[in-house]
């Protein structure tokens, strides 16, 4: 599908801005347009976003209840308390409860911790799971990543003389657990000044507030940023105010002594000895940490990232890529079966706004990824469903700018329980309700769904000329880094570009684009990689001039260092950007 792109020129007051910026960047132009798109607006702030400092991020007492999670927790060290670090299955759940469980295990023994598995436990923490840490004398559990809608669960807990302290970053009800304390930055009045932390970020400020509540060296905690970094990436949230922050120190332990689990994971994906970004983390190592927990049990991951020894370590991490392999097979051929069940009914989908479908032999730890592909197939807010447990689970995923959250919640009477974001959410409902749920989801969609929300389209940050890409220029682009939502790496246009002469099919079925290009600005002949594109070859090589839209990229294969290429994401050939 081809997307339509967009391009939002600055404001009278962002050119002022710009113009400011301009006097310390002024060889580089488009580097102010860029700064300014992303809130800077002084050759200070600019600095500070080009250094991130670990000295800028927040005070951890200015979460709600912080004081009483900390309090809680020394007194449950200083009277020697069973603690139980628990934590949802996924790359953000595990590498919480490692980074939690590791720093903590410093200072005291009488420590465990507990992933639920997706098929037996399901999401969250359950009656049965509560009763086990009764008999195991566990009195303090920290609850990393769900938690925030257990209101049953852990008055039932309470009773049976556990406390909770819960650390989430999922969207709260109304009414909150009767837990010692709620640590989440998405609360209702909370003040905290970053409300998008991921579920590992929120245990990482309480580890933070009980080093410093203790007079602690805090180089161990920062030691581990390396599972932050993952958890931020892995769980794109935005990469803005704390969250750049600490994914930013977060990459650089990663490339420089990760912990020993990750430190596996990076060979398992051949990635040793070379820079690691936030690409990798999304794309290789992520999907491996979250196959454990969608093929097997998520366990499995967090015992791979509290390893210290290599060799064990190594032999884990192979497990868990094979669990990778197997999920890639499960998600190519269920895919397949949704997009079938699609075209057979492709009269009555064609017209509606959502998608729903149902399929009781679905593999559960793979329905999210399929909502995924969905979603960006047919750009439409998505629902997979499956049976687990006696009961139609699934996920929701979405479309840039549409709330599914909101239109889960509409159909709350329905479910048996939800929980999730702006863009995705986890649900379950009686298998009587899917009807019922599909009708009443279309509806809000429906409704409540821009028309432009429903055609993909690509934001251009800047047009640039192949002039403007200088040493100096890639130098600062890359001082950008690490990208993610609200920091996205920038996408730019070059319009009437042509070919030097010499781009070539490539691929096993010749299906890619190598381009060498020129344009009217310089001599410079640019590399680019146009992937999947060779319906546009023939114009191409025409000599007929065209427009692009691309990021930057460092070219890993070429034998000049620092060389760059295109990533080629469109081509429009009959007409410029508008």
């Amino acid at each position: 599908m081809i997307s339509k792109w967009n391009y939002l020129p600055l404001t009278t007051e962002q050119k002022k801005l710009e113009a400011a910026l301009a006097q310390r960047y002024a060889s580089v132009p488009p580097i102010s347009e860029l700064l300014v798109q992303r809130g800077i607006t002084s050759i200070d702030e600019a600095e500070r976003f080009f250094r991130p400092s670990l000295r800028d991020l927040h005070d951890p007492f200015l979460m709600p209840d912080m004081d009483k999670a900390v309090d809680r927790l020394n007194r449950a060290m200083g009277s020697k308390e069973k603690i139980m670090v628990y934590g949802d299955y996924d790359v953000d759940g595990t590498t919480a409860v490692a980074l939690v469980y590791k720093y903590l295990q410093i200072f005291y023994s009488n420590i465990d911790y507990y992933i639920p598995t997706r098929y037996e436990d399901g999401y969250g923490i359950s009656r049965h799971t509560i009763d086990e840490f009764v008999e195991q004398g566990v009195s303090l559990v920290i609850i990393l990543d769900c938690g925030i809608k257990a209101i049953e669960e852990i008055t039932y807990a309470k009773e049976q003389g556990i406390d909770f302290i819960i650390c989430d970053h999922h969207v709260p009800d109304d009414s909150l657990p009767p837990a010692a304390a709620v640590l989440n930055p998405k609360l209702l009045g909370c003040t905290y000044p970053c409300t998008d932390l991921s579920g590992c970020g929120v245990g990482f400020k309480l580890m933070q507030a009980f080093s410093q509540s203790n007079g602690l060296d805090q180089s161990d905690l920062f030691g581990m940023l390396d599972l932050v970094a993952v958890s931020i990436a892995a769980d794109i949230v935005p990469m803005t105010d704390e969250n750049r922050i600490l994914a930013y120190h977060g990459l650089k332990r990663l490339n420089s002594n990760p912990n020993t689990g990750l430190r596996a994971i990076t060979k398992i994906c051949q990635l040793h000895g070379r820079e690691i970004t936030i690409s990798d983390v999304i794309f290789k190592i992520g999907p491996r940490i979250n196959a454990s927990g969608r093929m097997q049990s998520g366990k499995e991951a967090v015992d791979l990232l509290v390893s210290r020894d290599n060799t064990e370590a190594y032999n884990m991490a192979r497990s868990i890529d094979q669990y990778n392999k197997d999920r890639k097979e499960l998600d190519k051929r269920i895919t397949t079966e949704a997009n079938a069940l699609l075209d057979a009914q492709s009269d009555t989908f064609k017209a509606m706004k959502s998608i729903v479908i149902y399929n009781k032999d679905w593999h559960k730890g793979i329905i999210g990824i399929v909502a995924s592909r969905l979603t960006e197939l047919y750009y439409k807010p998505s629902v997979v469903l499956t049976f687990s447990n006696g009961l139609a689970t699934g996920s929701a995923r979405s479309v840039q700018g549409f709330d599914v959250y909101s239109a889960v919640d509409s159909c709350r009477d329905l479910l048996e329980n939800f929980g999730g974001h702006t863009y995705a959410v986890g649900l379950s409902m009686k298998e009587e309700h899917i009807d019922e749920f599909t009708r009443r989801f279309e509806k809000f969609v429906a409704d409540n769904i821009k028309p432009e929300q429903l055609t993909p389209f690509t934001e251009i940050d800047a047009y640039i000329t192949f002039a403007d890409i200088t040493t100096e220029f890639i130098t600062l682009l890359k001082k950008f880094n690490p990208f993610g939502p609200g920091n996205s790496k920038p996408t730019f246009c070059t319009r009437m570009v042509m070919d030097f002469g010499t781009s070539k099919l490539v691929g096993k079925q010749l299906e890619h684009i190598k381009l060498e290009l020129v344009d009217n600005t310089s001599g410079k002949v640019i590399n680019g990689i146009a992937f999947n594109m060779a319906k546009y070859f023939n114009h191409i090589t025409s000599g007929k001039p065209f427009d692009i839209c691309y990021t930057i990229e460092e070219n890993k294969h070429a034998t000049i260092p620092n060389a760059i290429q295109l990533l080629i994401k469109e081509i429009h050939i009959d007409e410029g950007v508008k």
